[in-house]
């Protein structure tokens, strides 16, 4: 019998930690074969019908290291070459032309090599002083798609799109530590060969290993593993073009913005346009993480069929009204960030200018406000089938929802107009709690009520998205002190825009005297050179240790999420808030990874 990998979250929870000490590769070509072999015998053992979660491959990972007399300075990698081998059977089992073979630019030497970067990736010449095409030629003529980059997200963006089903990769454990949440979490047959350092410049690998991973097929195994990967398709196939014509179909005639060829909205129907610039923003941009919530939820209640890993059919037959819900959510969450952008007057959003910077404040306030509408019209006109009843439980949710973010909203806004007010901790805690949470909840709620009256699921599950959505925020506001490529590009703008956030209550309340002066002036003297305020803002903040009390209180959210999802049945429902946890609550990696422009080879 297949040894079961379930271990309940209050025997696994952990701190958050530092791993640079766990990234160890062991040292010589024999000893990684021994380990190798030991992680496949292992593996063998395993109960492969649902993923692994990271707590239980420590556990396993930690035990195998005991039992082999190791280190555990080589945890990262035998964590590595452990998940692979669990997913061994069905990588091999999916043909080489819906995988996907991800290679690293830094196993290129660095110094004379002649390939430049192009809009397909590494344009390889070919010169035979590196592996990178070797491997991308025999990637490429079994049907591979191949991609030249590392992180992450662009990996789930090829996922989601449908272009591949499984995942083989060489990358460094740095890389390979954030994939395991983000990827593997998912559910998705991945195999990976560590990278033998972590420099990121003229690294190595074992490259017999990387070549028997390209090559490996088989006959389709009999046990395949749990699936949020159609679920997430779904959720993002509703936002393409076909997808959005089906479920909210135009009422207006006339062209989309997508098929003025650059001639922007001059050349539109003025009654059209509102519609057009909604559309197009509707379906640019974001993760679909909302939607993905309510479908999933909703399919956790009803049996679970979409997540078994040939569940495409069952997502297929999710009934419409559910689409329109999920649909509606993110409608609803389109519009905060259009008027969210005006009233921080951020520039950028999804990488392009805000649609107050591209169209006017006027426009682009009316255009959120048609979105808040389409979300409502998206629900109400689905009553016939989803019943009376469900839709009035349903807008009542939306609408309390819409409520509660738009007091945390004016709280936030209040508090900025009137910088001389003192913000605690708690205040800007009470913030989030109004402004984030209701997002998650209403894509939670909604799912489930699509499914069935909440009963006696209703409070833990509205306890469990604001601890999750107070977390988030919190994350969020430390992201910005990294810099946001999609968004803000640049970091420490909410501190140089005034916004109300934890550590900036946290920074106020800790510092003293002087400090705490320079601080408000650093945040109010605009005629000061930006990048000097943001690091004396940020030494101050360190000083008063804002970075690690908010990690902190990340991890004890966490902590209260997980313990209200470890009594939530059925277990599809509980399985799917461990995940939402896991991959919503993802920290920044502690060594962030070398990006590089990614495109698909042709």
């Amino acid at each position: 019998m297949p040894t079961k990998t379930s271990t309940p979250r209050e025997a696994t929870r952990k701190k958050r930690r530092r791993t640079s000490h766990l990234k160890d590769v062991p040292p010589t070509l024999d000893l990684r074969e021994q380990l190798r072999k030991v992680c496949q015998q292992t593996a063998a053992k395993l109960d492969k019908s649902s993923p692994l979660s990271k707590e239980e491959l420590e556990r396993i990972a930690r035990g195998l290291l005991t039992d082999q007399n190791q280190p555990e300075g080589y945890l990262g990698w035998i964590m590595v070459v452990l998940s692979s081998e669990f997913w061994r059977d069905q990588v091999a089992a999916t043909p080489p032309s819906r995988r996907l073979f991800l290679l690293p630019h830094c196993l290129k030497h660095a110094e004379g090599c002649p390939a430049d970067y192009d809009q397909f990736g590494l344009d390889c010449k070919t010169c035979g002083a590196c592996s990178i095409a070797d491997f991308r030629t025999q990637a490429e003529e079994l049907g591979y798609k191949v991609l030249v980059a590392e992180g992450s997200p662009i990996v789930m963006k090829i996922i989601v799109s449908g272009y591949v089903d499984a995942i083989v990769g060489v990358a460094c454990l740095n890389v390979l530590e954030k994939a395991i949440d983000k990827v593997l979490l998912a559910g998705i047959p991945c195999m990976a060969v560590p990278l033998l350092s972590s420099d990121c410049r003229n690294t190595s690998v074992d490259e017999p290993w990387v070549s028997e991973l390209i090559g490996i097929q088989q006959a389709p195994v009999t046990t395949q593993t749990n699936t949020y990967l159609h679920l997430l398709r779904s959720a993002s196939g509703m936002f393409e073009a076909d997808g959005l014509k089906k479920i909210v179909p135009r009422v207006r005639s006339g062209p989309s913005l997508a098929e003025m060829n650059g001639e922007g909205i001059g050349g539109l129907d003025p009654v059209a346009a509102t519609e057009a610039i909604s559309h197009d923003f509707l379906a640019r941009g974001g993760k679909y993480a909302r939607p993905f919530i309510t479908l999933a939820a909703y399919d956790a209640l009803t049996g679970g069929n979409a997540t078994t890993y040939d569940g495409a059919t069952a997502a297929t037959k999710i009934p419409s009204f559910v689409k329109s819900v999920a649909l509606s959510i993110e409608t609803f969450h389109k519009a905060s960030l259009v008027h969210d952008d005006i009233q921080d007057d951020d520039a950028h959003r999804y990488g392009e200018p805000t649609l107050h910077r591209k169209y006017g404040t006027a426009t682009a306030i009316n255009v959120g406000d048609y979105l808040i509408g389409l979300g409502y019209r998206l629900v109400s006109r689905e009553a016939a089938e989803m019943g009376g009843e469900t839709c009035a439980d349903l807008l009542d949710r939306l609408a309390d929802a819409h409520l509660r973010l738009s007091e945390g909203q004016g709280a936030e806004l209040l508090w900025r107009d009137a910088r001389n007010k003192p913000l605690s901790p708690l205040d800007a805690l009470k913030i989030y709690a109004l402004k984030t949470a209701p997002a998650f909840e209403a894509a939670l709620l909604c799912g489930v009520r699509c499914a069935q009256p909440l009963g006696e699921l209703e409070v833990p599950l509205k306890q469990l998205a604001k601890h999750l959505g107070v977390a988030f925020q919190v994350l969020n506001d430390l992201k910005d002190w990294h810099g946001d490529d999609d968004n803000k590009l640049a970091a420490g703008l909410d501190a140089l825009g005034g916004r109300p956030t934890l550590l900036w209550a946290l920074a106020t309340e800790s510092l003293e005297g002087d400090d705490r002066d320079r601080l408000t002036e650093l945040a109010e003297n605009d005629s000061l050179d930006n990048a000097v305020r943001v690091q004396e803002i940020r030494r101050l903040y360190q000083q008063a240790g804002v970075f690690e009390k908010a990690h902190q209180l990340v991890d004890k959210y966490q902590v209260r999420a997980e313990q209200l999802a470890d009594s939530v049945e059925p277990e599809p429902l509980r399985r799917l808030l461990y995940y939402l946890i896991d991959t919503v609550l993802e920290r920044q990696a502690e060594t962030e990874p070398v990006l590089v422009t990614p495109t698909l080879a042709s």
